[in-house]
């Protein structure tokens, strides 16, 4: 006999449970304090200056300058309001290297340029170069992020394409110059690592108005130094050598003319050129 059910019918299947779903609609059907009549809750407000820090888009620019805070002094922006900007400079140091040759008179010389692992940069410069092409890296070139900005994304330079390029050896440790050096620190390198006076030292930086030296100033100095010298001129002149090198091709600036004197700290031990560290 089937069973009895509250209201009196008969029914054959058996009593279905209400689901999660009905059980969630049913409370949604009941009786709702008008929001009128609650009390307000207060929420703490705080003050967008001082906890946030609220950046305005760039014309023709980013949106959000977090990133990108110096985009306004970028050429980029200057092309996109219209403003002039000085021609693009090309500087070529490939003459240069060219007047100090490391031929056999100098054999002891180049045998520790070579260990060092940069004798191929003496090679490296090119003597024709595409302005347009060089233009458009520039303005697409992002110094916060340290990549170019490009239609399809951004494209960066790995040292993968710094041996693949110039040759050199790309492992070993990594160097940093976190503090500038100041002039009176520069002129005691120049006594130390290459052997000049003094007064030579000081009359080199001030002339450069920076710790710096000429490029020239080191081919007058030390581009006669042969291997019948002493052993002390000769590393000398190997340092200087050196310094000359990076400062027309990897250390290369706006310059021109001279490199910077705290990179013959990369040169203090020549017997430690070329080993990985």
């Amino acid at each position: 006999m089937p069973p009895r059910t509250r209201g009196g019918y008969t029914s054959s299947a058996p009593r279905k449970q209400p689901t999660g779903s009905e059980r969630r609609r049913r409370v949604q059907l009941r009786e709702v304090e008008p929001a009128a009549d609650r009390d307000p809750v207060e929420h703490p407000q705080h003050d967008r200056d001082e906890t946030e820090e609220v950046f305005e888009g760039a014309p023709g620019g980013p949106i959000d300058r977090c990133i990108l805070r110096s985009f306004d002094k970028h050429i980029a922006a200057k092309i996109w309001l219209g403003e002039d900007r000085a021609p693009l400079k090309l500087v070529n140091h490939g003459a240069k290297l060219q007047l100090w040759e490391l031929d056999a008179e100098r054999s002891r010389i180049s045998e520790t340029v070579q260990r060092s692992g940069l004798a191929p940069l003496i090679s490296c410069s090119h003597r024709v170069a595409s302005r347009p092409m060089l233009s458009a890296f520039c303005e697409q070139w992002q110094p916060e992020t340290t990549t170019f900005h490009l239609p399809f994304g951004e494209m960066t330079i790995t040292l993968d394409d710094v041996a693949s390029i110039l040759h050199i050896p790309v492992t070993g440790s990594m160097i940093s110059f976190s503090q500038p050096l100041r002039v009176d620190d520069a002129n005691a390198l120049l006594l130390e690592l290459l052997g000049t006076t003094d007064v030579e030292a000081s009359r080199e930086t001030k002339q450069c108005h920076s710790p710096s030296v000429r490029l020239l100033w080191l081919r007058e100095n030390f581009s006669t130094i042969t291997d019948v010298s002493s052993d002390d001129d000769i590393e000398f002149a190997t340092r200087a050598f050196l310094l000359h090198l990076v400062g027309c091709t990897l250390f290369a600036d706006k310059s021109a003319t001279s490199v910077r004197v705290v990179y013959l700290e990369l040169f203090r031990d020549l017997s430690m050129l070329g080993l990985d560290l």
